[in-house]
């Protein structure tokens, strides 16, 4: 017997990219500049805002990081050394 693929797609465990949290941080805040949700729903848009954007700050954080391991070897060519993600040497 053979299976069939779960077609259901799988939570990223890094939550959603980069790109995929500013266009959900952008949408909360038109829908909190509308003016028109309740004190309750613009109190839970600004807790999921709030986390979207420290997401987004630690992508970002990372990212960044990435970018700085880039270095040269002795002739001037690029190399690229392994990221450590808890910061040990």
């Amino acid at each position: 017997m053979s299976k069939t693929p779960d077609p259901t797609p799988k939570a990223d465990p890094n939550g959603p990219t980069l790109e995929a949290a500013l266009e959900r941080l952008d949408a909360i805040v038109h829908e909190m500049e509308a003016g028109e949700l309740p004190l309750e729903s613009l109190i839970a848009k600004y807790e999921e805002g709030i986390g979207l954007s420290k997401l987004c700050e630690e992508k970002l954080a990372r990212a960044e990081e990435r970018i700085r391991i880039i270095s040269r070897d002795a002739a001037g060519n690029p190399v690229l050394e392994e990221f450590d993600a808890t910061g040990e040497e």
